[in-house]
């Protein structure tokens, strides 16, 4: 199953900032000072990746800066970003990815699919590279376009994913930031073997016809953001967060048994929490 969300990861893909003036004076919008947000919550995620049942789950992540160095959470990997940001609107973005792919790891509700071979953990290293512009329609807004490139290297899928992203986000008010991201996702043949394929054997264990699943392009996704100062300043103290995803799957990702017979091609995401800035 899915054990954690991507949710409270993306509500920290950008750092607070503010468009607004306020009573108190505006942040330096190129402040380079040392911050650390984590965040809490609970999501709604599908119960495996494909399926059309759904679950509850805690949702965590952290981002910060420390000496200029940028390091985040998104589900259950870690980038750290090893460029620091410099004087000019273009900064480049640059460091390595590690994580744990949970899919179908444990118990699913699906009892088609529950009767399938359990999956190993994949432990997945690699890295992303991009390029961030900040003050597009303000001084305190950024939009990023990312290429992210992880492998498994734990013995599970032994494939390689790529997954560009757009990411835009913009206070628009002292208290209140919001965020857009688009993104897809390609995967080798491997991943879709190991995910999507049915042998004969796995079958006759659970009653789905045979199916062999080659990689290539695997979904599309947007989603959506909020996160709203509950002690009326984004860049530090508490604050709440909302966010939902929508994910489409495709190709033979899509057509697995798993997805066309005991799934859905559709995915939705919704999480809300706290988040607390240092």
């Amino acid at each position: 199953m899915l054990r954690l969300s991507i949710a409270a990861a993306a509500l920290l893909a950008a750092a607070p900032a503010f468009a607004q003036p306020a009573d108190a004076p505006l942040p330096d919008p190129n402040d380079r000072s040392d911050t650390v947000t984590i965040a809490a919550g609970g999501a709604y995620i599908p119960d495996y990746e494909g399926s059309d049942d759904y679950e509850l789950t805690p949702a965590a992540a952290i981002r910060g800066r420390v000496s200029g160095i940028q390091f985040f959470t998104r589900a259950t990997y870690l980038y750290v970003d090893f460029i620091p940001r410099g004087d000019g609107k273009l900064e480049f973005d640059l460091g390595p990815i590690v994580g744990a792919r949970l899919n179908r790891t444990g118990k699913v509700k699906d009892d088609f699919v529950d009767a399938l071979p359990e999956l190993d953990t994949a432990i997945e290293v690699g890295g992303f590279a991009g390029v961030t512009y900040h003050g597009l329609t303000n001084p305190y807004d950024s939009l990023s376009v990312r290429l992210d490139v992880v492998k498994d290297v734990g013995g599970a899928h032994e494939s390689t994913l790529f997954t560009p992203t757009i990411d835009f986000g913009t206070p628009v008010s002292r208290y209140t930031y919001i965020g857009l991201s688009l993104s897809a996702e390609w995967a080798g043949g491997g991943y879709a073997d190991y995910y999507y394929s049915i042998s004969p054997a796995a079958s006759l264990a659970s009653g789905l016809p045979v199916y062999d699943a080659d990689g290539g392009f695997k979904h599309w996704r947007i989603g959506a953001l909020v996160n709203q100062s509950l002690t009326g300043d984004l860049t530090k103290g508490l604050s709440l967060f909302g966010t939902a995803a929508y994910t489409r799957l495709s190709g033979d990702f899509k057509d697995s048994p798993i997805v066309d017979l005991r799934g859905s091609s559709s995915q939705w995401l919704a999480a809300i929490g706290l988040a607390y800035t240092f």
